[in-house]
């Protein structure tokens, strides 16, 4: 705050693409897709008439109990039919942080339901990021995000990013019947993104089956095509009993995420006699962003941007590659869907903390927007409909940065 306060706010106006432009009439290539989540691109105007469409006829509407609006039950359904999962259930929220406080609820009030009370424990990742909520605060593998508010949610349990053995051995220590779920990011995003070591996802699948823990993807990042597949778990066959997902479900242009419950998750709260799950948003199935979502996937759909998302895949990794030859990163993390780090050397890190911020601003300076991630490694993560072109300016800008931050340090 204080930084702000004395070096003032970059306000942006428009955007086109995958550019922005700020109130001065600057251009800059957006390296983020804003905070992952803007698939499409910029300036996609008929989602923009979809909003208007629906504001004019009913802009929102409460859907508890028995009320609803025909956008909701359209998207329910067609989020439902790209699950992971057939047959899936789909609770609408207004982002990624309520669908991980909705589905850590879920989890628990599953447990109950199939009379097993005791299974309260929930097991998270080191470096995972599962939003800012209580909840999300709690699961976060980032300690700093964690850090100055006392125990939010009890009896949750970190595991090793990269170890799967780690995790049965966990529910072990734990008691099996006390454990009630794992939180996995399938790529691991603002926690500096690592992909998953070769056969990590699919060996703690197992061990969730195996031990009756219930697996929950959080593909708040990684779902609606930024891995190359409508969910990250489709391309790697987990069949997660429950998944979270919100940004790219509207590409951000208006706030909406969501829960699916595999049909085995959801039948005890579908019971007679379950009694009502009290639990809900005000915004949860709101008609116009539900419109938004609708527009924006059919979009997703008829440019086949899941496909163009394996293409980016691969292209980024290989533009990056230049990059890792710099004196000031020591790696890039690149080569599973259309997301990077360009990690700076953690030795230059331990000398100058101040070395991502410098890096950052030099390549705004660049005409690129980029942002620190929690390890010191640069976020890349651009828009689904980036081309060749864009991905040179990216490239080229951020060299750019770090070659003036390496004179600087000379």
């Amino acid at each position: 705050m204080a930084a702000l306060e004395r070096d003032g706010e970059l306000v942006l106006e428009r955007g086109e693409g995958a550019h922005v432009w700020d109130e001065n009439g600057d251009r800059y290539l957006d390296a983020t897709a804003a905070l992952w989540f803007c698939n499409v691109g910029y300036g996609r105007r008929e989602i923009a008439h979809a909003a208007a469409a629906q504001m004019s006829r009913l802009p929102a509407y409460s859907t508890f109990g028995d009320l609803a609006n025909r956008p909701a039950l359209e998207l329910a359904e067609l989020v439902a039919s790209l699950a992971p999962v057939p047959d899936s259930k789909v609770f609408l929220t207004s982002g990624g942080s309520d669908s991980i406080d909705t589905a850590m609820k879920m989890a628990r009030r599953y447990w109950q339901l199939v009379g097993r009370q005791q299974r309260t424990v929930l097991v998270r990742r080191q470096h995972a990021y599962h939003g800012m909520h209580a909840a999300g605060t709690s699961l976060s593998g980032i300690p700093a995000n964690a850090a100055g508010h006392g125990e939010l949610i009890a009896d949750v349990i970190e595991v090793p990013w990269d170890d799967p053995e780690a995790l049965g051995a966990a529910v072990d220590a734990a008691g099996p019947d006390r454990v009630a779920a794992f939180f996995c990011e399938p790529v691991i995003g603002a926690g500096g993104v690592y992909p998953p070591p070769d056969g990590y996802l699919e060996a703690v699948r197992a061990t969730c089956r195996e031990t009756g823990v219930l697996f929950v993807a959080d593909e708040v990042i990684t779902g609606f095509g930024r891995c190359g597949d409508w969910f990250a778990s489709g391309r790697w066959d987990l069949r997660p009993d429950i998944v979270t997902c919100a940004k790219g479900i509207t590409s951000g242009y208006l706030p909406m995420g969501a829960v699916i419950a595999a049909p085995w998750v959801a039948e005890p709260f579908w019971a007679e006699g379950a009694g009502m799950w009290r639990h809900g948003y005000t915004y949860s199935g709101h008609a116009t962003v539900a419109a938004v979502a609708l527009a924006n996937i059919a979009i997703m759909q008829r440019e086949r941007l899941c496909v163009r998302a394996l293409a980016l895949e691969s292209e980024l990794a290989d533009a990056l590659a230049a990059i890792e030859r710099h004196p000031l990163v020591s790696e890039v993390r690149s080569g599973v869907g259309v997301l990077a780090a360009v990690q700076i050397d953690p030795e230059l890190l331990g000398k100058d903390t101040t070395l991502p911020a410098r890096v950052v601003a030099s390549a705004r300076a660049h005409g690129v927007l980029v942002r620190a991630l929690a390890t010191g490694a640069l976020q890349i993560s651009p828009t689904l409909v980036i081309d060749a072109v864009g991905i040179e300016e990216l490239v080229e800008g951020i060299a750019a940065a770090l070659e003036d931050c390496s004179v600087g340090r000379g």
